[in-house]
């Protein structure tokens, strides 16, 4: 992955729960397969939509990502650019139609392998899997500075010259 961020997970997370909710799924279908759920979320396309568009070239999501031009004015490409711009890579979308990205293959339990990369409980198996590496990824990110860091300082001593006083009274 590039650089994924939390519209990456967001759109992970929605596609989790609509595929638990029963949302149609079919491996075959360009727009309600593994990447198509993925796509519905990053595009805001119907399933219908999407399938029309990657069917105006050949082949599955591995094919449409390898014949990938960003320049070509079909709409597969511009649903890909999206996909792109969220923070995947050309690899990451080949990986989750075959369910076959390594890292997150590895944090799988074993007795949820061997993955079917058209089953759609090994699907949701597999994004979350992704999104806990991706929640991982955002919270080492993160810093929490000390109280005792220099530009911390003055706001928490702002902060100390202000009473708490609670605007409801408490029964005591």
């Amino acid at each position: 992955m590039v650089n994924p961020g939390i519209e990456l997970l967001i759109a992970l997370r929605k596609t989790i729960s609509k595929l638990e909710s029963g949302s149609a799924y079919q491996w075959g279908h360009m727009g309600c397969c593994n990447c198509g759920h993925l796509a519905q979320e990053l595009t805001n396309l119907t399933k219908a939509q999407i399938h029309e568009y990657a069917m105006q070239r050949t082949g599955d999501w591995n094919d449409q990502v390898l014949e990938y031009c960003p320049d070509s004015g079909l709409p597969i490409d511009a649903i890909i650019d999206s996909m792109l711009n969220a923070g995947l890579t050309i690899d990451d979308i080949r990986q989750l139609e075959k369910l076959s990205n390594p890292g997150i293959l590895a944090i799988i339990p074993s007795h949820d392998k061997p993955l079917s990369q058209n089953k759609r409980s090994d699907v949701i198996i597999y994004m979350n899997a992704w999104v806990k590496i991706l929640e991982g990824n955002l919270m080492s990110e993160i810093k929490i500075h000390s109280l005792e860091d220099p530009w911390v300082q003055p706001i928490a001593k702002t902060r100390s010259k202000f009473k708490y006083s609670p605007l409801v009274s408490s029964p005591l």
